[in-house]
């Protein structure tokens, strides 16, 4: 399913922080609104719009696969009122090496998923896929926690970004939002 990340100067997001982690910036916004599949919004005066799309799980094996989805909670949950977008963009090296390779580096030696299943269910995620479609970046990362979850969201994204994935990695930008009044 393709889902659209518009921002701009109006959305169900408002920005609290925008950090390049590594690269080239993006035009500066003040909200961001997420347009799902099966939604049909007008879209007014966006700076930008990302698209991603989900897709079947690419890295993990049955087990990991499981128990992720037996400790995830939802997108959407009334009290996650701060969200986080991380889009990635992973170096050539990284789509020369062979899949396997890939998860080698991704589980085996960076524990990608371990350190991420430390956070859940406080932290929901859901991952897009933007290579395919010629975007900019090759993955859109949406998150959803309470506020007194923000510290742990922060000590998850210091913990992926000292792992030996994150040296493929050639630009990076953390989008931290609060979800707006009206659409809580």
């Amino acid at each position: 399913m393709q889902y659209l990340f518009v921002g701009g100067n109006s959305g169900s997001w408002t920005l609290k922080k925008q950090t390049v982690i590594l690269g080239e910036p993006m035009p500066d916004i003040s909200h961001l609104q997420i347009v799902g599949p099966d939604e049909n919004q007008l879209i007014q005066n966006p700076t930008w719009i990302l698209r991603g799309f989900t897709s079947n799980i690419r890295y993990t094996n049955h087990t990991e696969d499981v128990e992720l989805k037996k400790q995830s909670a939802p997108l959407g949950r009334v009290e996650a009122t701060h969200g986080a977008m991380i889009i990635l963009k992973k170096s050539v090296a990284w789509w020369n090496l062979a899949q396997d390779e890939r998860r080698r580096i991704f589980e085996e030696e960076s524990k990608h998923i371990q350190i991420g299943m430390k956070f859940l269910p406080e932290v929901s995620r859901r991952l897009h896929h933007s290579r395919d479609l010629n975007e900019p970046f090759d993955f859109i990362t949406w998150f959803e926690y309470a506020p007194e979850y923000e510290n742990a969201f922060s000590d998850l994204a210091d913990q992926l970004r000292a792992t030996k994935e994150w040296q493929y990695i050639d630009r990076e930008i953390d989008y931290r939002f609060i979800k707006s009044e009206q659409a809580r």
